[in-house]
């Protein structure tokens, strides 16, 4: 985290409220008892006690939030996988808007990890589900020495510390991968498309499909289109082609601010278009890139 988190109000309200109310229990459902609705009560049962032995995740979010309906089954997923070597705890900021303010939430979906009660890692934005579970993988590594908890659970589903499971070559990706390496864009649009129709969840198709989308359309981008979508900032279809030009032509911090700027100034599908396509593009980098996490929170300023 980039500054100090105080959890001690939070703690506080807990213990008080814990002394006339039992304290919320493991969730049901996709997760199983790894998965956790912890609210302002059971904040510190649920999580700030918890943490003591194992890292506890915590993702704040709304219902409002339709980044936060992607980014939440995939953390339900990972904990499940995970068998108890973490726990994740999710919050509604708006039934709980202490724990939002406690935390510095700006946008959501934001994620934050605890240990020993405090803050020690955090993310924000609706990122892929490789990406999440290497953010996961790269905690449990920093943590498992310490807390001797997360071996014995690894140890208890049988997937030891240095144990990997290779898993076979999926032939449907391996057929768009090869398209791609022929540079036959259509074909490997096509390909990924088929995955996500088959499977509209899968984080890594979808990465791949925009990825290709924006290597067939940066081919074909023209650096005039700057030059006319400066004339016309109220064209979309021209900040849309010009951001695909300053991407093409490595200026990605140029084209997230003409896009953010663009969604500032519009509405209703216009505004929504322009926010996909530059989504798209955040999707093109790794999600701890410094660019698109300041872009990231300048977009959710531009919407909220």
């Amino acid at each position: 985290m980039a500054r100090a988190v105080d959890l001690s109000a939070l703690k506080a309200r807990s213990e008080a409220a814990a002394r006339s109310h039992s304290s919320g229990g493991p969730a049901d459902g996709p997760g199983g008892q790894w998965v956790i609705d912890a609210t302002e009560q059971s904040f510190q049962t649920d999580v700030l006690e918890r943490s003591l032995q194992i890292p506890v995740v915590v993702d704040l979010w709304a219902s409002w939030c339709e980044p936060c309906k992607q980014l939440t089954p995939v953390l339900e997923r990972l904990a499940a996988a995970g068998k108890g070597a973490w726990v994740l705890a999710k919050v509604d900021i708006d039934a709980n808007p202490r724990i939002a303010q406690a935390f510095g939430v700006q946008s959501i979906p934001m994620v934050v990890a605890v240990v020993g009660g405090q803050p020690v890692d955090a993310f924000s934005g609706a990122q892929p589900e490789p990406q999440v579970r290497q953010w996961i993988s790269s905690l449990l590594d920093a943590l498992r020495d310490r807390m001797p908890a997360i071996r014995e659970a690894e140890a208890r589903a049988g997937a030891g510390e240095d144990e990997q499971v290779e898993e076979p070559d999926d032939p449907r990706f391996t057929a768009a991968e090869d398209a791609l390496e022929r540079g036959d864009y259509a074909a490997a649009e096509a390909a990924y498309q088929e995955i996500l129709n088959a499977e509209p969840a899968n984080e890594q198709a979808t990465a791949a499909l925009a990825q290709v989308r924006f290597l067939a359309r940066a081919e074909a981008a023209d650096p005039s289109a700057i030059a006319r979508a400066d004339e016309a900032p109220d064209d979309v279809d021209a900040q849309l082609a010009a951001a695909d030009a300053e991407l093409a032509a490595d200026r990605a911090e140029e084209a997230f601010a003409r896009l953010v700027a663009t969604v500032g100034r519009t509405g209703g599908e216009e505004r929504d278009r322009v926010r996909e396509h530059l989504v798209g593009l955040f999707e093109l980098f790794p999600a701890d890139d410094p660019r698109v996490t300041a872009a990231r929170r300048a977009l959710a300023r531009a919407l909220f």
